[in-house]
């Protein structure tokens, strides 16, 4: 008899109730069952059943989870992991070329030229991305025209903290896969995806199980990720008082090796990690991916100077939309004296980039020790 497959009842038990549901909307929008409407979207945005007898118990909702990790090895396999930091071709420290888009990216504006690149040459049809609604608010939509993915160009994109107020609670964290669904009932195809590690990670499970429409996505570019922050009103106040910063002048947040906070007068607030470790969400505390392991192309602010982006090319999809973009003058690489400057700055990056990754690892491994043993 072969081995039983896993339900939502079991991700229920193994995630959710055990408080590592990271609320990426993945299990409830790729339910082989959902358009049965055997799952919905519940009370603090967890995923509950909504009719448990039009559930197929297919167990999809189970894999894909992003804190499960059935699919670990295959998905080692099929993109060559490598320790310390998975499988990559090249690492860069590069800036966008385009005026418009420096005005408003946070680091060097590289994910944003990257999507203009492809839509300028038809290569893709839109991209997943999320926009700016209010100083404290950002949706998902899905990009169409250079219009759509310049006015999503910032923060989101280089691993800054974008603070979502709904009813007093404060989120970093912004859903994508939901819109990830809905690109069959668009019609649209060769899509790029920007997302964080775990959302890339659900994606990667989708197309190695073959799930409709993950076929469609075409490129993915992650953005590196220590952790999301989650608090409401109080411990706003505490965070304000703390560190002696009023969040309606918050103009950006930024993470490099510490929290970078630039206020609306140009004034920057430096935050070790240590002191917002306390806020960050439970799921992110049991995540071990800092550099998106599994993107074609991973990117953040640590280990580049200001105004530049570390770029980790990771696949041959990714190789050649990296150097395809930088040949036509879309993007740039920072200019360096000589050969040995270049490959100083490279080992002075990677080593920023595997010293945070294991430190995520380790943290990651210390909570779920914790979970395990109460």
């Amino acid at each position: 008899m072969g081995e039983e497959i896993k339900t939502f009842k079991d991700l229920r038990k193994e995630v959710i109730d055990k408080g590592l549901c990271g609320k990426c909307g993945g299990c409830y929008s790729f339910c082989s069952a959902g358009e049965l409407n055997a799952l919905e979207i519940g009370e603090g945005d967890l995923p509950v059943y909504r009719d448990e007898e039009k559930c197929l118990k297919c167990g999809i909702c189970y894999l894909i989870c992003p804190q499960i990790d059935v699919l670990d090895d295959e998905l080692k396999a099929r993109f060559g992991w490598m320790p310390p930091i998975g499988s990559y071709q090249a690492i860069s420290s590069a800036r966008t070329t385009d005026k418009d888009v420096m005005d408003v990216c946070t680091d060097g504006g590289v994910v944003t030229s990257l999507l203009l690149y492809l839509l300028d040459r038809n290569q893709i049809d839109g991209a997943v991305v999320s926009r700016k609604k209010s100083p404290f608010a950002r949706e998902p939509i899905i990009a169409l025209t250079r219009e759509d993915v310049v006015s999503a160009a910032g923060s989101q994109y280089s691993v800054s903290f974008h603070l979502e107020e709904i009813g007093g609670k404060y989120s970093t964290y912004s859903p994508i896969l939901p819109s990830v669904k809905s690109l069959e009932k668009r019609y649209l195809t060769n899509i790029v995806v920007v997302g964080t590690p775990c959302q890339i990670s659900s994606i990667r499970k989708m197309q190695c199980l073959g799930i409709l429409p993950a076929h469609l996505i075409k490129y993915t570019i992650g953005l590196f990720c220590i952790e999301s922050l989650s608090f409401d009103d109080l411990a706003r106040k505490s965070l304000e008082k703390r560190f002696d910063i009023n969040f309606d002048n918050i103009r950006k947040l930024n993470i490099k090796e510490d929290f970078i906070v630039t206020l609306s007068n140009g004034a920057t607030v430096h935050i070790p990690l240590r002191e917002v470790d306390e806020f960050a969400r439970p799921a992110c505390l049991a995540c071990s991916d800092f550099s998106n392991e599994y993107a074609d192309i991973s990117v953040g602010g640590l280990g580049s100077p200001d105004g530049y982006t570390t770029t980790i090319v990771r696949t041959r999809l990714g190789e050649e939309l990296f150097w395809n973009a930088l040949k036509q003058g879309y993007i740039e690489e920072i200019a360096f004296r000589d050969s040995e400057e270049r490959r100083l700055q490279k080992t002075k990056a990677l080593a920023k980039i595997v010293s945070f990754s294991r430190r995520k690892r380790l943290r990651a491994e210390n909570e779920l020790r914790k979970l395990l043993g109460a």
